[in-house]
């Protein structure tokens, strides 16, 4: 006997956060034809996203990727809110604030009561619990990881994680939905850390160790893995690039707790986190951009 499976109606995408990482979602779905609700805590926020998104469709027209029609049809879709009661329509609801579990329960406890009950609820963390997060709801079932890579609007995976509540329906819609934005999926069990999370904290944890232990420099370390194992970017390169030092010092410190010693966040990477040296954004990283 086979089981048929429903796929439920997207009509409406809420994106909560507003970041590099928010404001690539809702660019994203806008540009398939979604209209998407942006939600932030501040309005300054809001504009800076549009500022991104605006910057990031004039890049795809000006390559000849889509016109400038396009363009303007996307900007329409796309709406800024910083009241949370604006998500009440939304059919999904994509949450793409800061790695901060309390903070991710806070935000879905209130959209609980506010959005439908069918509403599916999708979080884009890199690493913490799905499953946790979905304590607080009474949607479990709705409840799913959608795990997307930076920028949005080009990297083609969406890593999607499945709590043991997560209905095959809400799976399918949420699988459905991401091969309709152009993007390849995985799909894997809720653990911290999922699979690239996991994979390259240990990757980027054991170049730090080399780093710190005298045996290379950064700029040497990078040029290695880049030449040697044909890698796009070195480590530290790409965290940089992606802002990622938080990522990498939350992440680690959630994986640590699960999986033992081997995920010890490095002190280099607690230094750089706690003095604000988070990348190319906040002008140093592991490397000085502040004179470019």
């Amino acid at each position: 006997m086979y089981t048929i499976f429903k796929i439920m109606k997207i009509e409406k995408i809420c994106v909560v956060g507003a970041g590099t990482m928010g404001h690539g979602i809702a660019q994203v779905a806008a540009m398939h034809g979604y209209p998407v609700t942006m939600i932030d805590i501040k309005q300054e926020f809001i504009d800076r996203a549009f500022e991104g998104i605006q910057f990031s469709l004039n890049k795809f027209a000006s390559k000849g990727k889509i016109s400038q029609e396009d363009v303007e049809k996307t900007l329409e879709r796309i709406t800024g809110s910083t009241n949370y009661e604006d998500a009440g329509d939304a059919s999904l609801v994509i949450e793409s604030i800061p790695e901060d579990m309390k903070l991710k329960q806070d935000l879905f406890k209130n959209l609980d009561d506010i959005c439908p009950e069918d509403t599916i609820f999708a979080s884009n963390t890199s690493a913490l619990s799905i499953t946790e997060m979905a304590s607080v709801t009474e949607r479990k079932e709705k409840f799913i990881g959608m795990h997307w890579f930076n920028p949005p609007p080009i990297m083609k995976l969406i890593e999607i994680v499945k709590t043991v509540d997560t209905s095959e329906d809400t799976l399918n819609t949420i699988i459905q939905l991401s091969k309709e934005f152009g993007k390849e999926v995985v799909v894997c069990k809720d653990a911290v850390g999922f699979i690239t999370s996991r994979a390259l904290q240990a990757f980027v944890t054991e170049c730090i160790r080399i780093l710190e232990e005298g045996i290379a420099s950064p700029e040497d370390i990078d040029k290695a893995i880049k030449l040697g194992l044909n890698h796009p970017m070195g480590p530290f390169e790409l965290l940089d690039f992606t802002n990622g030092i938080p990522v990498i010092y939350h992440a680690g410190e959630e994986m640590r707790k699960v999986y033992g010693d081997r995920f010890t966040v490095p002190q280099t990477v607690r230094m750089l986190y706690h003095a604000g040296r988070h990348g190319r954004k906040s002008g140093r990283g592991f490397y000085d951009y502040r004179k470019e």
